[in-house]
């Protein structure tokens, strides 16, 4: 389960994995960590890319998953979890910009949103509860961005599950499933995930709200 940061890429040579590594290190930079026309804000792509590319904080692996069931590529998912939250940080006020890349060459483009969605859906809670995010990236992901509807920034060269820590920011991805049982489960470890350390006092009241009106909803259904 080899983990190679950006630093450690730029230095390989005639590896095996090289190219898919390479190309997605590349997408990292030009495309994550860039302004772009339609993101709908100012700004790069995904704000935590500059600092993490920075302080050398970005792991990428590459997973062979020709022949893997989708049990498979969750238990090895599953693994990488335990990885990162094993991993000691020298400094903790950079945790947050530590990140795992799982790259999957060997998935087809025709099956990269049934595979790697799939697994991103069944594994998220956990890692929710683990205070994690995983998200799921490939050429077909329809997700739309948060301030323009038409952009999709989860689209990536090859599919790829990323795992980080959760932030606060996080709130708009927790607070969406249609499913209220899910929903109370995101916002309830969301709430213990920061507890009384919130820095924006209005993430706080609105994530108490989201899950009053879960509960809510839920006693709604029941009735």
């Amino acid at each position: 389960m080899q983990l190679y940061t950006t630093i450690e890429i730029e230095q390989l040579q005639q590896h095996q994995d090289l190219p898919y590594l390479i190309k997605v290190m590349e997408w990292v930079k030009f495309f994550l960590g860039k302004p772009h026309r339609n993101l709908g804000r100012p700004g790069v792509v995904c704000p935590f890319v500059p600092h993490s590319l920075k302080s050398n904080s970005i792991r990428l692996a590459v997973i062979r998953a020709k022949d893997l069931y989708p049990e498979d590529v969750e238990e090895i998912v599953g693994r990488y979890r335990d990885i990162f939250l094993g991993m000691e940080v020298k400094e903790p006020e950079l945790a947050i910009n530590k990140a795992f890349l799982l790259i999957f060459p060997d998935i087809h483009i025709e099956e990269a949103s049934k595979l790697i969605d799939s697994v991103q859906q069944k594994l998220k809670p956990l890692f929710v509860e683990s205070g994690l995010m995983l998200g799921e990236f490939h050429e077909r992901n329809e997700t739309p961005g948060l301030h323009n509807p038409n952009f999709r920034p989860l689209r990536s060269p090859i599919p790829l599950l990323a795992i980080r820590f959760m932030v606060e920011a996080d709130l708009p991805f927790l607070e969406n499933p249609a499913d209220p049982h899910l929903r109370i489960r995101y916002l309830e470890a969301y709430l213990k995930c920061f507890g009384g350390n919130f820095t924006d006092e209005t993430k706080f009241k609105n994530a108490h709200q989201a899950l009053a009106l879960a509960k809510e909803e839920l006693t709604t259904i029941v009735r």
